[in-house]
């Protein structure tokens, strides 16, 4: 089960090299069901994600790099490029900064994931994140390979 919150960003953090960063490249083979493969630097993930917007369900099946590129090519829409910084705050989350590239430059997303619904419902963001658009499908990576920015 994933439970997160997802969000515009206002301002990006000073210095983001300081941080933990990983070249994200995806692409969906469906989106409903959402079926998607992803090279996270060097690593490769087959990911099914079920229905909903702050809670649903996910699984996540590892891929060899000729698998990946294999079903890479049969993705349909826009393949996703970016940039994901991994952000620590308070202490207990972690803020996933997606810095989107290619078609879907320049949005900047932030997603938060929590390990109950009750924690990601009391969350208090910090000031540089905007808009909460944890409830709206446009912002959903699966919509965005399918009709680009909102």
């Amino acid at each position: 089960m994933e439970i997160e919150r997802k969000y515009l960003i206002k301002t990006l953090p000073e210095d983001l090299t300081h941080y933990p960063c990983r070249e994200i490249e995806q692409g969906y083979l469906c989106t409903d069901p959402v079926v998607r493969v992803r090279r996270s630097d060097d690593t490769y993930t087959l990911t099914y994600k079920g229905r909903g917007l702050m809670v649903r369900e996910e699984h996540n099946l590892p891929l060899t790099a000729e698998a990946f590129a294999h079903l890479r090519e049969k993705a349909d829409g826009i393949l996703i490029q970016k940039r994901r910084f991994l952000i620590p705050y308070r202490d207990r989350y972690t803020v996933e900064l997606d810095v989107f590239g290619g078609a879907l430059a320049p949005l900047v997303l932030a997603e938060v994931e929590f390990p109950t619904e009750e924690e990601a419902n009391s969350f208090r963001p910090p000031e540089w994140f905007g808009e909460d658009v944890t409830f709206s499908t446009a912002y959903h990576n699966s919509t965005l390979s399918r009709r680009g920015l909102p």
